[in-house]
């Protein structure tokens, strides 16, 4: 079922977006060489913390038989791993480096999701480009993020403009709709056809995320049972917000 939020609903997620974005400018003020991504959790958390927020992440069930509950504050993914990557002192980030982030936030009885890749110190052209892909491509799909279209029409858009970019998309994993839970209804594809899915209606909340890949997108689960990492071992980038649709554009909460 799909919960359409009304303006104190909406207002609340804003809350709870306002520490999402603390969290991230905490995180990018420390992305450098020699930093590990633990580290990067625990400022995040602390961020989340100062806002009165709580990682929403914490306590997720892990989707695998066999794996344990989700115990960070956010997801590390670097280079060939695109998401669910778990933080670790022992994961030094390095000079050309990329890292995926993804985080949430849980306020007041609602929630915030978004995602961010970054650059460590000087990155390859093809790691640039693919930072800016992902990026643009969560923007070609906020533009069809309107009341009277359809979930397929952002998913065609966020695919055609990755495809013609030379890169690939994840098919296994997709974004979803956002409010009092993190995953909500509707699913919502990276991949997919004009004028398929669930209409979209002013109220809803959705978090769009592109997920893409330098090579082919076939990937594995690793041992943790969480990080997502590509076959080919080539690279990858996400982005991600959470938006709101309204009578006009649509209305991105996790976007300073």
């Amino acid at each position: 079922m799909i919960n359409i939020k009304n303006e104190h609903e909406i207002k609340l997620m804003e809350d709870a977006a306002e520490a999402l974005k603390a969290a991230l400018r905490a995180i990018e003020a420390e992305i450098k060489p020699g930093v590990t991504t633990m580290h990067l959790n625990n400022v995040a958390e602390e961020a989340m913390k100062k806002y009165g927020a709580l990682p929403a992440f914490k306590g997720v069930e892990c989707p695998y038989r066999g794996g344990k509950p989700y115990k960070w504050a956010i997801c590390t993914s670097v280079n060939d791993e695109i998401i669910h990557g778990i933080p670790s002192e022992d994961v030094v980030l390095k000079e050309g480096d990329i890292v995926c982030v993804d985080l949430g936030t849980f306020k007041n009885g609602w929630c915030s999701d978004a995602g961010r890749t970054y650059g460590v110190g000087k990155i390859s052209p093809v790691c640039e480009k693919l930072i800016k892909v992902a990026r643009d491509a969560f923007f070609a799909g906020v533009d069809q993020a309107v009341v009277g279209n359809r979930v397929g029409d952002i998913s065609n858009a966020v695919q055609t403009y990755v495809e013609k970019q030379g890169f690939s998309l994840l098919r296994e994993y997709q974004g979803h709709g956002i409010g009092e839970e993190m995953h909500e209804d509707p699913g919502v594809p990276n991949i997919g056809r004009k004028g398929t899915g669930p209409r979209l209606q002013k109220g809803m909340a959705l978090a769009i995320e592109p997920m893409i890949c330098e090579g082919r997108p076939d990937v594995y689960v690793k041992k943790d049972y969480w990080t997502v990492a590509t076959k080919d071992g080539k690279m990858t980038a996400y982005y991600e917000n959470t938006i709101v649709i309204t009578d006009r554009e649509a209305k991105i909460l996790t976007l300073d």
